[in-house]
C-alpha cells in the first residue's frame, strides 16, 4: 500500500511539474508575441519615420487641446519603446539618424518628465521639430 502511494505521489508531483512548465512556455510564449514596444514593427527606417511624424503630431497640439495629455503619455511610452529597441543596436546607434532622434527624444522626454502638466514651449518644439525632420530625412536617405 504504501508502494503504490508513493507511485502516486511521485506521479502528481512529476504532472504539477509538467503544468508548471506548460504555463510558464505559454505565458512567455504570448508575451514574446505582444507589442509591448508601442506599435514598433523591429524595422529601423520605418519606426524612425512614424516615431517622428507621431511625436510631431504631439508637439503640435495646442495647450488647450483635450487629448493632449493622453498623446503626451502615448509620446513618453513610444520614446521609451523606441530607445529600448534601438539604443543598445550598435549597426543603429552610431548612425546620424539615430543620434539626431536620441537628441530630440531625450529632449522632449527630459520636458515631459520636469515640466508634466506644461505644454513644450516655442523654443524646444522648434528645435525638436527640425531636429524630428532631420533624423527622418536623414534615415530615408540611409545615414
Amino acid at each position: 500500500m504504501a508502494a503504490v502511494l508513493t507511485t502516486i505521489s511521485q506521479r502528481l508531483r512529476l504532472l504539477s511539474r509538467l503544468a508548471i512548465a506548460l504555463v510558464l512556455c505559454l505565458s512567455l510564449g504570448l508575451t514574446a508575441c505582444s507589442s509591448s514596444a508601442g506599435g514598433l514593427t523591429g524595422n529601423y527606417v520605418e519606426d524612425t519615420v512614424a516615431v517622428a511624424d507621431s511625436l510631431l503630431a504631439t508637439i503640435a497640439l495646442g495647450a488647450d487641446d483635450p487629448g493632449r495629455s493622453e498623446a503626451e503619455t502615448q509620446a513618453r511610452s513610444l520614446i521609451n519603446g523606441y530607445m529600448a529597441r534601438y539604443r543598445p543596436r550598435s549597426s543603429v546607434n552610431g548612425l546620424g539618424s539615430f543620434t539626431t532622434m536620441q537628441t530630440a527624444l531625450n529632449s522632449l522626454a527630459g520636458h515631459y518628465t520636469n515640466y508634466p502638466n506644461r505644454p513644450v514651449p516655442d523654443a524646444l518644439k522648434e528645435r525638436i521639430s527640425k531636429e524630428l525632420k532631420k533624423a527622418e530625412t536623414n534615415v530615408v536617405r540611409g545615414a
